[in-house]
């Protein structure tokens, strides 16, 4: 529930920052008429990506139990991890240069002339949002700490709907650009439990067969069926006999992802111009 309440409440408030972004533009120029296109275009990637969601879930939940399930589950923690570090890497990249490269894409489909452009553009800029979410809540939802998975969903976007009216209607100021890296982080973490899930799956799978041993058995203390251990689960990959691989995987990718951001925001920085000193 937690993982994705966060992973929601993030793509909702990004998502909102692109409507806001074209809205504001648009109004600017004159062309708030246009401003339905861009709403038409959000409405429809969020619903197609929530019908792709719901489809691929209950074509696996036909698999309940089987050796299909666990390959598909392994496939969709790898799959979000990948999605999860690429998306962090691309806010790092154009967190600072997103409303211009907005704005200049509506520019241009303005200038052609073309309103359906603005569709097209506010509908990748929303799908890519959708299918992110999409992504982490079939890897969430089909996990051993799945419960609530739906809920979370849920109220991440209803907080992040009410950030969005906050906003625009109130001009209230959030920190967005402080947001994001909090929330990139704290992704991270759920990024070094998606890949260590995925390899404690691979491991009984049969598909690797050395450091699978478990270290200790903490089932006494947080077991991993009661509530304190699903919630530690969803949120830090916890198991209560986790093998010596798993703690690698979950480090590795922690330390990996943490380093490639921050050499990403060097090379960022190396970019900007200096300011002479007078």
């Amino acid at each position: 529930m937690v993982a994705t309440f966060v992973i929601f409440l993030r793509e909702g408030i990004e998502a909102s920052m692109v409507a806001a972004i074209l809205s504001a533009y648009l109004t600017k120029i004159g062309q708030r008429s246009a401003i339905r296109y861009v709403i038409a275009g959000m409405g429809s990637a969020a619903l197609l990506a929530a019908l792709a969601g719901v489809a691929i879930y209950f074509t696996v939940e036909q698999w309940a139990d089987t050796r299909a399930q666990v390959i598909f589950e392994t496939a969709m923690f790898l799959l979000a991890a990948a999605v999860l570090t690429s998306m962090s890497v691309w806010m790092v990249r154009h967190a600072h240069t997103l409303g211009d490269d907005l704005r200049d894409r509506a520019e241009g489909a303005l200038s052609k002339g073309e309103r359906r452009g603005l569709f097209f553009l506010s509908f990748q800029a929303t799908g890519r949002e959708g299918l992110e979410a999409a992504v982490f809540t079939l890897a969430i939802v089909f996990s051993p700490g799945g419960k609530g998975a739906l809920l979370g969903a849920a109220l991440g976007l209803l907080v992040a709907a009410g950030l969005a009216i906050a906003v625009f209607r109130f001009g209230v100021k959030i920190p967005l650009k402080r947001f994001f890296s909090v929330v990139s982080k704290v992704l991270l973490i759920f990024g070094a439990a998606l890949v260590s899930n995925a390899v404690l799956n691979l491991q009984e799978l049969g598909w690797i067969s050395f450091l699978n041993q478990p270290m200790w058995n903490s089932s006494a203390l947080v077991s991993d069926t009661s509530q304190v251990g699903d919630f530690l689960h969803a949120f830090f990959g916890y198991t209560a006999s986790p093998t010596p691989l798993q703690a690698i995987a979950w480090f590795g990718y922690l330390i990996g992802a943490s380093m490639l951001l921050k050499a990403e925001r060097h090379k960022i920085g190396s970019r900007r111009p200096v300011r002479a000193s007078v």
